[in-house]
């Protein structure tokens, strides 16, 4: 009939975590991720940990995501989407989850939504040489859908130590989707944007500082959104000096 998955219709808590309003200076909000995302299989979860556990570089990393293949996503793709740019970068962008052309390529941010995202992080100097980015997915979800809780939970001891391999100065979410993945925080773009956060897993050893910007696929479906695109950008640039 065409059915490709069942999605959970099971909420998934907010935040109890309260938020002010942005000012001049630039405010840090502390955010420590707890998830409570344990809709999946548990043994599925515990194994990716476990994996996640045992990596002590980036290369290792990489080798155990390509070659895991407990998540049903990776069924349906074509390609693991691992990252791109730089890993000795002071900025670490994540977005949501490859399309069809980053499923295609294997590479994050390489259709119309990525040209867009380099153009924005060019006009504040920044390109894929001076950046690294990745997705809170490795793999492509049937046609284009959201990602469910279940896979973000499979995923997430990944993300969380590709986060702290990388160790930047400056980690960027890209769309709500990677706010709710990496911060589980289930809260609007327009109380989070424009703020920054102080984001700690269990892989890192100090606070890190985390922002969110809009995601280019909603940038060129609003247009009208890319000037407050440009004004977080600029409040970027001035945090990062």
């Amino acid at each position: 009939m065409g059915v490709e998955e069942i999605l959970s219709n099971v909420p998934r808590k907010s935040s109890d975590k309260p938020f002010s309003p942005p000012t001049k200076d630039i405010k840090k909000d502390i955010v420590e991720n707890k998830p409570n995302l344990v809709l999946g299989s548990r043994e599925i979860i515990d194994q990716a940990r476990k994996l996640a556990d045992s990596c002590s570089n980036l290369e290792e990393l990489k080798e155990i995501v390509m070659n895991f293949d407990q998540c049903n996503l990776k069924k349906t793709a074509t390609n693991t989407v691992f990252s791109d740019g730089n890993p000795s970068a002071k900025i670490m962008l994540i977005g949501e989850a490859p399309g069809a052309n980053e499923d295609l390529t294997g590479i994050p941010f390489c259709g119309d939504s990525g040209k867009l995202l380099d153009a924005c992080l060019a006009s504040i100097g920044y390109d894929r040489t001076n950046l690294y980015i990745t997705n809170s997915i490795f793999w492509r979800p049937p046609g284009n859908r959201r990602p469910t809780p279940d896979e973000i939970a499979i995923c997430l001891p990944f993300v969380e130590k590709h986060i702290a391999l990388i160790k930047p100065e400056l980690l960027i979410l890209v769309g709500s989707t990677a706010v709710s993945a990496v911060m589980n925080l289930n809260e609007p773009m327009s109380k989070i944007r424009q703020r920054f956060f102080q984001y700690r897993n269990q892989y890192l050893e100090s606070d890190m500082n985390v922002c969110a910007i809009f995601h280019p696929s909603y940038l060129l479906r609003q247009p009208s959104q890319k000037k407050q695109m440009w004004h977080d950008l600029l409040l970027i640039k001035e945090f990062l000096g």
